[in-house]
């Protein structure tokens, strides 16, 4: 992604990992991800081509996987990768493509594609604003997740709407020093 060595598996999955339990869980950005965690439900796959023009596939073969597995073995999937879709923008492109094919190969209603991205920017947002950082992860990432285990989790919180709120409200009292100091950016950029 950034020129040098490709990362490698498992670099990636480490780095993903830290970032789930150091932001994700840490500053309970997603209050749902903590239980899936600990019960080992969360599979990281990493698609480590340089050309994204498999990246469609291999998110096709995680969604089958997926959907061939009880969610209580597998609830949910992160494919990243790491050496591909290096601009934002290319990336935000591609996952609306991969939106559509997970629609025609019949996962549509099954599950629902959220992506995360180190340069993820918000439109009409500036790229260094510390509220982009919701949606920052080390790598592109294509996160598969059930509906029906996004239904349950919108069940059990009643105000499911309010996280995008809170998070942003998280991120503006961390402030960028503090998203600094959690260290969940890519292995070889730390310091």
């Amino acid at each position: 992604m950034s020129g040098n060595a490709a990362v490698t598996d498992a670099q990636a999955q480490a780095d993903m990992q830290r970032w789930v339990e150091r932001a994700v869980i840490g500053l309970n950005l997603c209050p749902f991800a903590k239980a899936v965690h600990v019960r080992g439900q969360i599979h990281y796959a990493v698609y480590s081509q340089a050309e994204e023009g498999g990246l469609i596939d291999a998110l096709l073969d995680e969604a089958r996987a997926l959907a061939s597995l009880d969610a209580g073995e597998r609830d949910t999937t992160l494919l990243i990768a790491p050496n591909t879709l290096a601009d934002f923008l290319d990336f935000h492109d591609f996952t609306v493509r991969a939106e559509r094919r997970l629609a025609r190969g019949g996962f549509e209603g099954r599950f629902q594609l959220a992506s995360f991205h180190p340069r993820f920017q918000f439109a009409g947002v500036e790229a260094e604003d510390i509220t982009n950082a919701t949606n920052r992860a080390p790598y592109p990432t294509l996160h598969l997740l059930r509906e029906d285990s996004v239904s349950r989790a919108v069940e059990a919180f009643p105000d499911a709407q309010a996280i995008f709120g809170r998070n942003i409200e998280v991120l503006r009292q961390l402030g960028p020093d503090g998203w600094s100091e959690l260290d969940v950016g890519p292995q070889g950029a730390r310091t």
